[in-house]
């Protein structure tokens, strides 16, 4: 066990470098406050009668969200993944909007995602279902991932994804995938080469039989993978080899079953961390504005 948890802070800095606006212009959706837009997209927003880049951007209607978005995609300024999310200017706020989620990045909309432990109790401690990223994934191709993650389409509760990501990723049907247990939420705001991620991860916990074998069914994952705890958390401490958000969702589990112990002043730093996120961008912080 390691005697102080820098290495573990390391990945919250790592997944909350974003600051506003930095280079961004601040995005309202339906008169409020909701995103920052990148400056990919901001003289094409300009051109579209939607702001400057000395005042910021609005979209007065909502509802128009979704065509601009595919507007976009069609002239090239980013990857259609042809799925829809759902839009709120914030943290715990109803969703007014829909769009594209690979468009959510240019905008620096909120995105909501679930992760999912998979957990098998053996009589020599806890284990852990990780999965290895398929080669041709378009993010973070070839990282280790945990056994169920996945965004949360439009329409969908965080629940109701997990059922959907359980059965396509790990092949867990709705029986076995309804005894995930809700744990806690993570929100973070980083920078990537698609553009501003400010996401809000949903963290679920399944205990699975020991006789349970994953198997994926779309082709995401290419292998699985059942390793003791305390090496995941060696692999976390001291490596890049999960998905950049993964680490974060480990290291909540680390907290709650006591190998980092959550009562030192490293352990609420890092609860707090996960909890709040460090980035004024995260979902949850008072937006940043600029006058007219």
């Amino acid at each position: 066990m390691p005697s102080d948890d820098m290495p573990f802070l390391r990945h919250l800095r790592l997944c909350n470098t974003a600051v506003v606006p930095g280079d961004r212009f601040p995005f309202s959706l339906g008169g409020k406050p909701a995103g920052w837009i990148d400056p990919a997209i901001a003289d094409r927003l300009e051109q579209e009668g939607l702001g400057s880049r000395a005042k910021g951007f609005a979209l007065a209607n909502p509802a128009e969200l979704e065509a601009l978005g595919e507007k976009l995609a069609q002239e090239g300024f980013y990857r259609s993944h042809h799925e829809l999310f759902d839009v709120m200017t914030d943290l715990d706020q109803p969703a007014i909007a829909r769009i594209d989620r690979g468009a959510l990045p240019l905008f620096g909309l909120v995105a909501i995602g679930v992760h999912m432990n998979g957990l098998v109790r053996k009589s020599d401690g806890l284990y852990l279902w990780t999965g290895r990223r398929a080669r041709n994934k378009r993010l973070d191709p070839g990282k280790l991932d945990h056994l169920v993650a996945g965004g949360v389409p439009a329409g969908h509760s965080p629940a109701e994804a997990l059922l959907k990501e359980a059965a396509e990723e790990a092949s867990i049907g709705p029986e076995l995938a309804a005894h995930a247990k809700e744990v806690g939420r993570i929100l973070y705001a980083l920078n990537r080469p698609e553009g501003l991620r400010r996401d809000i991860l949903y963290c679920y916990d399944l205990f699975l039989p020991e006789s349970f074998e994953p198997v994926a069914a779309d082709g995401e994952v290419e292998s699985f993978s059942l390793m003791k705890l305390e090496d995941v958390l060696a692999l976390v401490r001291d490596t890049d080899e999960f998905k950049f958000n993964v680490n974060l969702v480990l290291i909540d589990l680390f907290l709650r079953h006591g190998l980092i112990d959550p009562h030192s002043a490293e352990g609420r730093a890092l609860q707090n961390g996960l909890a709040r996120g460090l980035s004024p961008a995260s979902p949850g912080k008072e937006h940043v504005t600029v006058p007219a």
